[in-house]
């Protein structure tokens, strides 16, 4: 029995050693690494037999094959990704699924002159990538930043074709220089269009706000940064992508609640008159006589005190205001009448709705990458057909990119990058944001609903004019005789479909590098990069219609050109020796800029579809060229160390040139500091649910020099002066000039929690501009009018707050929020004496326009007469003035109804309470949702565009109102706060503070809806990823009121003479191969 036990023993021992043997040999592994998220497979996946050393990639389909010891393990890595350690268990066959490092992706920043993480940057930087970039459709992919980024406030003026938003990075910090950032693209500055760069070709963009991120730009830094990174392949499979986009697009911009009813207009149009012929300070007629003074003349002509049009039908001997001032229902809309024996039907038209149109917006773009462990290679194409939402304008742009880089040597890797844009833009409404009579907008805002906007036959049809043109009313009676005063002689709709406004061009950008490393921890980099962008322009005014025709039509054509070119070379230098880690940069930068401009202008057209000037035959007298050039160049050094990881340590200084000021004062300095402490890191914390958590710090300096050319010296012109040669002086210059230099100083904390599900940052910063340019006036008998200097502060202080969250997130369903907010302040904390030429309230400064800028106040505050209310006796406008005593001393605050006299006082600003954005994002199963909006709290706006609604008849008749105008003051009514709607009446809605409003505003922004067929559906048809979806911009905003869109402008200011902002709703199929 026991010798049976011992064989049993050693029976077992054997086959132990045996299994152990086995394990303990080398398998030959294979298998495919997939995306956990999506199935697709991963090229270019590292996989490293962690006993042996031994590594292998991946293919393009993913797959791999490697010998490990069946007992051992291997490390699964790729960028991107979570690193893995699969066991492997005696598996000949593994299959791996990485899961993406969304926290990897997200920390990488892109910074000046290179790159840095997310917990080593010391700096204030958000990343808005190119997922985000491509929701959005616009030429202007700047556009994707609004409500996505803290501290950045965006305007639009114009949805017009081509148009930019305006941006500010942490608010206004000049009053006479630029305020822009400084945008840079793949490490070249770049100062063409952005309407050029295709957005599909965008990887990421990354907004620098502080010292210790933009310092090392120098004189370009001061206002900002906006780091724009393209597109490059991957090493491992080819990748082929198509998209197309087709939607309309429509008008956004809320109308105001005018009369639309020409009824309703006639009624009030009567109102005014019989309240001005009853009034004692009118004429003072008795109620019957001023009734029927009122009734019988609102159809008149124009010499009689009319609206100059008859566009109704009254039986006869019947009025079309009745005793009770209502309009008379046997009255029916048009009129049929015989002038020079033709027939006319006159009828009015809703000039808004004939103003804009819906159109067609198409979006077209292909790319290809791929590369392997040597270099990779991507290109693309771009075609971009859009229409805009007034006749007349469209555009058409064409994009092309490639990019490449190849590893030569393992010391030598050399890239370049080169992109061309062709694009043609026309627009027939040249002048917009005028009053002009060529300006649609300003027609279509203005116009009372009484005129009509076409000539028609008597059965309602447009008539033609000789040259097959449906004919437009020019209210210069050509219409049945018919005359109006208010844009008389104009169309602006026919001005659009006639005239034309034609811009084509092309761009091209290369930049090319070479990066050399050597002594292992130097790499030498030279980065070269030129831009040349050139436009050709033609403006035509047409010979049939309109103020040129007497001229026989006017063509301008002009064309431009700019070159720039920037050369870098670059010293990096890092190395680590224990748990430190020091890193060095030197560089240089050299950037110029040439630009060159010429244009002719002639008259009498042979042709109007000849846009050429030998088409025409009289010359205008009127040509010329002009050349500029710009300089800038720049040494700088950039220290960073950190200690574990844990404490992080940066500093830079950049010595700048700058061409646009004297030589003795050309040289500038510029520097930044900048600390960081990962308090996570620290044996003392030991918080389970906080992943990391970043104090920071940062202070330095940036210039301005954003002023403007040859401010610095005395400029001249040369004139004609009887054929003779004249020389003008033109402006007095001033050799002292020198940068503006802002000071800013940033502090925060940087979290991520609960493994990722939350993370943001808390901001506080400060940012003083000091030695402002200020515009000196001079007394005209010097000679010249004035001068730029250097005096002047003003800063800007305030607190960012960015989070983004995970609500759910499982292998099929993920759920996103994100939300940011701003608080800041503005002051002007000095002026100069010189400029403080009046006092109001106790601030010292100077007036310009309805703004004040005084010393201790908000840039952009209002100087307005403040409106009291309605006399209640009189129903008449009042405003505030004060009381003086002998000695000039205020001693109360009285109404006036005399405009003239009243006082005009501070009324706060336009800087918003708060602004910001927030948006979410779901997928699950294959399908996915996103919303955007943006949104401002607070700050103030001039509604100019109501204020001119406000008015009363008189003067220039037909212009429309805004239906509160019926709320007005009376003696029924008489606890309103509108001023009595009597014809005539003076500074009825003169310049006040009666029409300062709320400007605040929530915006709906963006939105998506989009569904990925399943993966094992593609690969049937052997396709990778299919994705249809909607999308939506523009969709929807409410505002303090009807019409107004505060997004207009930083200043408060609002205008309704530009084209509305666009809402484009599209479709799209996205396809890779």
């Amino acid at each position: 029995m026991l010798m049976k036990k011992i064989k049993l023993f050693f029976t077992a021992m054997a086959l132990v050693l045996a299994a152990t043997t086995a394990f303990a040999q080398n398998l030959q592994i294979s298998g495919v690494v997939t995306d956990s998220t999506t199935g697709e497979v991963v090229a270019g996946v590292a996989i490293v037999d962690k006993a042996t050393k031994a590594y292998t990639i991946t293919d393009a389909k993913g797959a791999y094959k490697i010998s490990a010891p069946a007992d051992g393990a291997l490390l699964v890595s790729c960028l991107g990704y979570i690193a893995q350690d699969v066991d492997i268990a005696g598996r000949a066959v593994l299959d791996i699924a990485l899961v993406p490092d969304t926290q990897m992706i997200d920390e990488t920043i892109v910074v000046a002159f290179g790159q840095s993480t997310k917990e080593a940057f010391t700096g204030s930087a958000t990343v808005v990538k190119s997922e985000e970039i491509a929701k959005v459709q616009a030429s202007d992919a700047t556009r994707a930043l609004e409500g996505k980024v803290a501290g950045v406030q965006m305007t639009t003026s114009s949805g017009s074709l081509g148009s930019s938003p305006t941006l500010r990075i942490r608010g206004t910090s000049s009053i006479s220089a630029g305020n822009t950032p400084l945008y840079v693209i793949d490490g070249v500055p770049y100062s063409g269009d952005m309407n050029n760069i295709n957005s599909a070709d965008i990887e990421s963009m990354t907004i620098l706000k502080d010292a210790a991120s933009n310092a090392l730009y120098g004189s370009r830094g001061a206002n900002g940064v906006i780091m724009i990174t393209t597109k490059k392949a991957a090493a491992g499979r080819a990748v082929v992508n198509v998209e197309a986009k087709v939607g309309v697009n429509t008008k956004a911009l809320q109308t105001y609640d005018y009369i639309t009813d020409p009824r309703q207009y006639y009624e009030a149009y009567y109102l005014a008159n019989y309240n001005y012929f009853t009034s004692a300070d009118g004429l003072g007629l008795s109620p019957a006589d001023a009734y029927y003074k009122a009734a019988s003349t609102i159809d008149a002509p124009l010499a009689d005190g009319g609206l100059g049009y008859k566009i109704f039908t009254a039986p006869a001997g019947q009025l079309l205001i009745g005793t009770d001032g209502k309009f008379n229902p046997n009255a029916t809309l048009g009129r049929v009448v015989n002038y020079n024996g033709v027939d006319y039907l006159v009828t009015p038209d809703n000039w808004m709705d004939e103003a804009y149109t819906t159109s067609i917006r198409q979006e077209y773009n292909a790319s290809v990458q791929g590369g392997n462990d040597k270099g990779t290679f991507f290109a693309s194409l771009g075609y971009l057909n859009n229409k805009g939402i007034i006749l007349g304008e469209s555009m058409d742009r064409f994009t092309a990119r490639m990019r490449a880089d190849y590893q030569i040597k393992k010391w030598l890797k050399v890239g370049g990058n080169m992109a061309y844009t062709h694009y043609n833009w026309r627009n027939g409404n040249g002048e917009e944001g005028s009053g002009s009579t060529g300006n649609i907008f300003a027609f279509a805002n203005s116009i009372a609903p009484v005129y009509p906007l076409y000539i028609r036959n008597a059965d309602g049809s447009h008539m033609y004019d000789d040259h097959g043109l449906i004919r437009y009313d020019y209210g210069n009676g050509a219409n049945a005789g018919f005359f109006r005063a208010v844009q008389a002689n104009a169309n602006g709709l026919q001005a659009v479909t006639l005239d034309k406004d034609e811009t084509e061009g092309n761009a091209l950008t290369a930049n090319g590098y070479a990066e050399v490393r050597f002594l292992k921890d130097f790499t030498f980099t030279v980065n070269a990069g030129m831009a040349l962008d050139e436009y050709r322009g033609k403006s035509l005014s047409n010979s049939w219609y309109g103020q040129f025709v007497t001229d026989g039509g006017t063509l301008q054509v002009s064309h431009g050109r700019s070159w720039r070119i920037n050369f870098q070379q670059l010293l990096n230098y890092s190395h680590a020796f224990g748990e430190h880690h020091v890193s060095a940069l030197v560089g240089h930068e050299y950037y110029k800029s040439t630009s060159t401009s010429l244009s002719g202008y002639k008259k009498k057209l042979f042709s109007m579809d000849n846009l050429e000037l030998n088409g025409a035959v009289v010359d205008g007298a009127s040509c010329g060229s002009s050349s500029g050039i710009y300089n800038n160049e720049g040494y700088f050094v950039r220290a960073q160390y950190d200690y574990a990881n844990r404490y992080f340590f940066s500093a830079s200084y950049r010595r700048d040139a700058s061409s646009r000021f004297h030589p003795d004062h050309r040289w500038g300095n510029f520097w930044s500091v900048g600390l960081g402490w990962l308090i996570n890191k620290e044996k003392f914390f030991n918080v389970p649910w906080v992943d990391m958590l970043k104090v920071k710090a940062s202070i330095g300096s940036q210039g301005n020099d954003n002023i403007g050319d040859y401010l610095y010296i005395d400029t001249y012109g040369i004139s004609n002066s009887n054929d003779e040669i004249a020389v003008v002086f033109s402006n007095k210059g001033n050799e002292n000039i020198t940068w503006e230099t802002n000071t800013n100083f940033n502090a925060g904390v940087d979290f991520d929690l609960f493994q990722g599900r939350l993370s943001g940052s808390v901001e506080g910063f400060y940012r003083l501009t000091s030695d402002m340019l200020f515009w000196f006036t001079v007394p005209q008998s010097l000679g010249y009018s004035g001068y730029y200097d250097n005096i002047g502060n003003m800063r800007n202080a305030g607190v960012e707050i960015s989070l983004n969250g995970t609500l759910v997130r499982t292998h099929n369903v993920v759920w996103d929020i994100y939300a940011n907010a701003t608080h800041y302040t503005n002051k002007i904390t000095m002026l100069p004496e010189e400029r403080k030429t009046v006092t109001i309230e106790g601030y010292s400064g100077y007036s310009s326009g309805n703004k004040f800028i005084g010393e201790g106040l908000p840039l952009y505050t209002f100087k307005l007469r403040q409106y009291a209310g309605v006399d209640p006796a009189t129903g008449l406008s009042s405003w505030y003035k004060d009381v003086k005593d002998d000695k000039g001393n205020i001693v109360d605050k009285v109404a006036t109804t005399k405009y003239s006299d009243a006082t005009e006082y501070l009324c706060s600003d336009p800087t918003p309470k708060l602004y910001g954005g927030f948006g979410t994002s779901l997928e699950a199963y294959g399908f996915d949702l996103s919303v955007s909006f943006s949104y401002s709290i607070g700050g103030l706006t001039y509604d100019s565009g109501y204020a001119g609604l406000m008015t009363v008849p008189g003067g220039t008749p037909g212009y429309n109102f805004h239906k509160d105008v019926l709320k007005a003051w009376s003696p029924e009514n008489p606890d309103s706060n509108i001023p009595r709607f009597q014809a005539y009446d003076q500074n009825v809605n003169g310049t006040s503070d009666r029409f300062l409003i709320d400007a605040s505003y929530l915006n709906f922004q963006n939105a998506q809806i989009g569904y990925t067929f399943p993966k094992k559906w593609m690969d049937k048809i052997k396709v990778s990823k299919l994705r249809l979806f909607v999308t939506a911009d523009n969709i929807y905003y409410w505002s303090k009121r009807k019409g107004l869109d505060p997004r207009m402008s930083f200043t408060g200011s609002t205008s309704d003479e530009y084209c509305s902002p666009v809402r484009t709703v599209s479709g799209g199929i996205s396809i890779t191969f």
